[in-house]
């Protein structure tokens, strides 16, 4: 069997997701298995997911897809680059294409640029902007339009990781083939469009109560109708308890604080109200904001920069149908992947607990318990 891999949040599923599998069914037929790799309790913008990820994960076997494995949560919180490089080293083992939504789905651009950012002329490149102060977006697109690149796909956000898992391929030396499918409609859209709506739209609507059901597919709506929400807001007393109490050591080891920048969110920490006011004292034209919201996270989730580079030792399924268990045969012969309610130790498997504990806290009503992530079941879709 075939199959083709999709790196997903689905924060919320909807139609535009919808018509990604329904464009992989079309171009590779019915026989083409469909697995998708989706972000677990929390997502690579630093936030709780906004729905639990077994009603996102079976929302996506109902619409299509027949396997859903579980981010591990130490690639969801990388920078793109790892979150991209992660998650193609895991699909690579058993999938044959990567399909992506991108602005500019056109595969030879893409390549061009990621050969570009991997070649030996860019770091010192890059290192010349950076050490002019500027952030490493910017710094990144002057690089590659010194070294003769059309640097502007990278503004835009499903370019920027189209590129990544591009790279990834061919830093990897895989032979997974990427498959890149024109993203229409605004990443960012505050309004949400009805055949091509932002996952950002549609989770402000969620929070304002509005209904959201012309842009779901219909087997999404009772899955998503009645379920509880989750935010970043309703968890920051918690995120702060954490914060107010971390010790100088503590700040030291987390993620992406190189140059001092730990010192800087540690005396913020120390001095301003909350999460809000803390964030916008670290950031700065050098250290982009998304970088300062994963430390926060990772802070309160207790990742360490070592926590976070270290090797994933196996990875959970979410959900399935006949055809994915299928694959799960051929997956099981590179990968581990533990069978339902199977407990593991070590430290990924503390890392893992600790995370389906702590989602809880962000339920925008009451709390859920902290025994719910055991309670959870591997959604299994006939």
């Amino acid at each position: 069997m075939k199959n083709t891999g999709i790196i997903c949040e689905y924060n919320p599923f909807h139609k535009g997701h919808a018509k990604q599998i329904a464009a992989i069914r079309q171009e590779r037929g019915p026989q083409e298995g469909i697995v998708c790799l989706m972000s677990g309790s929390f997502v690579q913008r630093a936030a709780p997911a906004i729905l639990d990820k077994s009603l996102r994960a079976e929302a996506a076997i109902l619409c299509g897809a027949d396997l859903v494995l579980e981010m591990p949560v130490t690639h969801t919180l990388c920078s793109a680059e790892g979150f991209a490089g992660g998650s193609v080293a895991i699909l690579s083992k058993f999938c044959q294409r990567l399909s992506f939504g991108a602005e500019t789905a056109d595969r030879e651009t893409l390549l061009a640029l990621a050969r570009a950012l991997i070649s030996p002329d860019f770091p010192p490149a890059l290192r010349t902007f950076l050490d002019a102060g500027l952030s490493f977006p910017i710094a990144r697109q002057k690089a590659l339009e010194k070294l003769g690149m059309d640097a502007s796909l990278l503004s835009m956000p499903n370019n920027i990781l189209a590129v990544e898992y591009c790279k990834a391929i061919l830093l990897q030396g895989n032979a997974i083939e990427p498959c890149p499918i024109k993203r229409d409609g605004s990443y960012h859209a505050q309004i949400p469009d009805e055949e091509n709506p932002s996952a950002t739209s549609l989770r402000s609507c969620m929070r304002e109560h509005k209904d959201i059901s012309p842009y779901l597919p219909p087997q999404c709506v009772p899955l998503f109708e009645n379920a509880s929400l989750h935010s970043l807001q309703a968890g920051e007393r918690a995120i702060l308890a954490k914060l107010r109490t971390m010790t100088d050591a503590e700040f030291s080891l987390l993620p992406g604080g190189s140059e001092g920048l730990w010192r800087k969110l540690m005396h913020a920490c120390r001095e301003y109200a909350t999460v809000e006011e803390i964030a916008s004292a670290v950031k700065s034209k050098r250290y982009t904001r998304t970088r300062i919201d994963r430390m926060i996270l990772c802070a309160f989730l207790g990742i360490t920069e070592e926590m976070l580079s270290a090797p994933v030792p196996y990875v959970r399924v979410l959900a399935f149908n006949d055809r994915g268990r299928e694959i799960l045969k051929t997956a099981r012969e590179f990968l581990d992947i533990p069978n339902a309610g199977e407990s593991r130790e070590g430290d990924y498997a503390a890392l893992e607990t600790r995370c389906g504990r702590l989602y809880g806290l962000f339920a925008e009503n009451t709390p859920a318990s902290p025994t719910i992530e055991h309670a959870r079941r591997v959604r299994y879709i006939n």
